[in-house]
């Protein structure tokens, strides 16, 4: 029988790694990973909020180019309900009716 200290060493040596994309090179993933494991918290945390905030404007790009014809106002209100629902949108909606804004 084996003690769990045995069985925990046998697991880590079977631990491989399942590739996430398809059209990637598994080797260049590997690479990928390995560099975003050694990136401090501040680093990943600066790439996640440049990340968010590209999809962020790219959104609100495509929400302009959709409807021209929109105030910002309501393109913001499309903004809301797209990524946050509509109870959300209607919400936002009633406050600026609310606040004259």
């Amino acid at each position: 029988m084996e003690d769990g200290k045995t069985v925990i060493n046998r697991m880590q040596r079977k631990i491989f790694m399942v590739t996430q994309s398809i059209d990637t090179n598994p080797e260049v993933e590997r690479i990928l990973i390995s560099l975003l494991r050694k990136m401090s918290i501040s680093m990943k945390f600066n790439q996640i909020q440049s990340f968010t905030a590209s999809m962020i404007k790219l959104s609100r790009r495509a929400i302009s180019r959709a409807n021209p014809n929109l105030s910002e106002q309501e393109k913001d209100i499309l903004f809301v309900k797209y990524h946050y629902g509509n109870e959300m949108a209607d919400r936002l909606q009633t406050f600026l009716k609310q606040s004259n804004l």
